[in-house]
């Protein structure tokens, strides 16, 4: 017999709750429009397909801004099928591809921007090493590391030869599925190393994975975070609002207390300089926080953040733990369906 206030028994309570409620809404997470070779994580959605779902969005819901979102839940008042759209990280497609679709729609966005790759000319970390280990080509057949005064061996095997056959079957693979002695898992391998590393000790391993591969730094230009005046243009009119995504994009809970507070306050300091405007919303790099973390990003005068957590967003909601669903690289069809299925989820 289940007991009233019992775990189980609340969490379904909840779930019922949710698919009640009258006054929920969702929020969409993407990062990148643009056509790619490899994509390892699933973060790039086509021009031609983004058109096709912001036409869907327009159709078939009720398009918000965040801010927008974030007042009518504070009010209870979400209107029905209330839909956000936001963009992590800070790629410079989010204004040449993106911005121009959503003006094309009249759907509102918030960027969340990592200050600290605004104007580098490295990309992100994940995307230095795709570069270096999904390549066509072969790599040596052991790797070995000192991560954190810990000495970490790899054995490539079968995977240090990458053939072009083997290039164009991960086309479309997840690293986090990959199979094991794959070069795609040895990629999701090093990536697991690298995530909770401090950026100066992450900046240090791949230099070395560099040199241990014997390859060039190139910084390919379709893969370059926003320039400062590109972050400028991208705020001008009302459509996009800037957010926060923290400097370094770092791992947030592996860090001190007082090394997230600077993330999370310098990137919001260093955003409105450029924009000359407030910034007043958040993401938390890999949804990754802890209750400290969420407290940190109140008190730095933030008015919501968001995570990573695939879900509606209904009255009991946390406007500083906001649910946010993933999209892929779906045709609009394909993302119909499954804007129906995450509203009635």
């Amino acid at each position: 017999m289940k007991i009233p206030g019992s775990k189980k028994f609340q969490q379904a309570v909840r779930r019922v709750q949710k698919r009640l409620a009258s006054s929920k809404g969702l929020i969409l997470m993407y990062h990148r429009i643009a056509e790619v070779d490899i994509d390892p994580w699933s973060l790039c959605v086509t021009p031609q397909h983004f058109a096709e779902q912001m036409q869907v969005l327009q159709q078939y819901s009720h398009p918000l801004s965040l801010k927008q979102f974030v007042q009518a839940h504070r009010d209870g008042n979400i209107p029905h099928q209330a839909v956000v759209v936001t963009f992590d990280d800070g790629y410079a497609d989010n204004l040449h591809h993106a911005k121009p679709i959503l003006e094309l729609y009249d759907i509102p966005a918030t960027v969340f921007v990592s200050t600290g790759y605004i104007g580098k000319e490295h990309e992100f970390w994940w995307d230095e090493l795709e570069q270096l280990l999904l390549q066509p080509g072969k790599l040596p057949e052991k790797l070995s590391l000192n991560i954190s005064g810990s000495l970490e061996h790899w054995e490539l095997g079968q995977a240090a030869n990458y053939t072009e056959q083997d290039y164009h079957s991960d086309r479309t693979s997840k690293a986090h599925k990959a199979k094991p002695g794959s070069r795609m898992f040895f990629y999701y391998s090093i990536w697991q190393v690298l995530l909770p590393l401090p950026e100066g000790e992450r900046r240090k391993i791949l230099n070395e994975i560099l040199i241990w591969a014997n390859a060039k730094p190139i910084a390919r230009h379709n893969y370059r975070s926003l320039l400062p005046q590109e972050l400028s243009v991208l705020a001008q009119g009302n459509l996009v609002e800037i957010g926060a995504h923290t400097v370094t994009h770092p791992f947030l809970s592996s860090l001190p207390v007082v090394m997230q507070q600077d993330e999370i306050q310098v990137s919001k300091t260093y955003l409105e300089e450029i924009i000359n405007l407030p910034v007043t919303s958040f993401s938390y790099p890999f949804g990754d926080r802890t209750t400290e973390t969420v407290e940190l990003t109140r008190t730095a005068g933030f008015d919501c953040a968001c995570s990573t957590v695939a879900d509606i967003i209904w009255q009991q909601s946390d406007c500083f733990q906001l649910p946010r669903f993933g999209v892929e690289n779906w045709n609009g069809e394909e993302f119909a369906k499954q804007l129906l299925r995450w509203f009635h989820s």
